[in-house]
Order: C-alpha cells, then sequence, then structure tokens
C-alpha cells in the first residue's frame, strides 16, 4: 500500500451565498464520502478543510497575498489515502462533493 493525498481544488474565488440546508446537504455529501473511504480501510488522514487566506512567501522574500492569485482555482483542503497505486487512489477520488460544484481532486502519490 501506498499514500496518496487527494487536494480539493476549488472553482474561482467567488462563490454565491450558501443556504442552511445546501450547506447542511454538502456537508453531509462530504461526511458520506469520506466515511465509505473510511469503511474500506483506505482513509490514512481526514485531513482539513483550509481558509481561503493566507500569504505566498516568494524568492527574494517578497510576500503577497495568497494562496495562489495567480490561478483561477484554490486549494480548499485535503485527505490522504491508503492505495495499491495512482488508478485505485483516482477511483477512491470519484464521487468527490467538490466535482459537483465544477472542482477538481488532485490525487498525487507521497513520498516516505
Amino acid at each position: 500500500m501506498k499514500d496518496f493525498i487527494l487536494l480539493f481544488r476549488q472553482a474561482g474565488n467567488e462563490q454565491s451565498p450558501l443556504t442552511a440546508e445546501q450547506i447542511a446537504t454538502t456537508n453531509k455529501k462530504w461526511h458520506d464520502w469520506i466515511a465509505d473511504i473510511e469503511a474500506q480501510g483506505k482513509l490514512k488522514d481526514h485531513g482539513s478543510r483550509l481558509e481561503p487566506a493566507g500569504k505566498v512567501l516568494k524568492p527574494g522574500g517578497v510576500i503577497t497575498d495568497g494562496p495562489f492569485v495567480e490561478i483561477r482555482e484554490r486549494l480548499g483542503g485535503f485527505i490522504v489515502v491508503s492505495a495499491e497505486n495512482l488508478d485505485e487512489a483516482t477511483t477512491l477520488a470519484h464521487g468527490c462533493p467538490i466535482l459537483e460544484s465544477n472542482g477538481s481532486v488532485e490525487i498525487r502519490a507521497l513520498f516516505v
């Protein structure tokens, strides 16, 4: 088994405000998806949701407001899963709720 990080990227920085009901529905989808991975014995680390604000340190000590001002997607969070290979880790990423809101999941193997 190998460890993979699933990075959740959200499209754009502008988002319409969600109602309390939409938030509850979305949270349940995330919970159910992660619980399914955990039930398979594949969840290594629950990861975390990331705050949208941050800073980027660049060469020469240049600091910008971030986190990723140069791209149209922002990193929203991550989990770590165990899988036999990249294909299996990618299969685990299917069903991720971020895909319903035009986001994406980046799947990367972790070096150990």
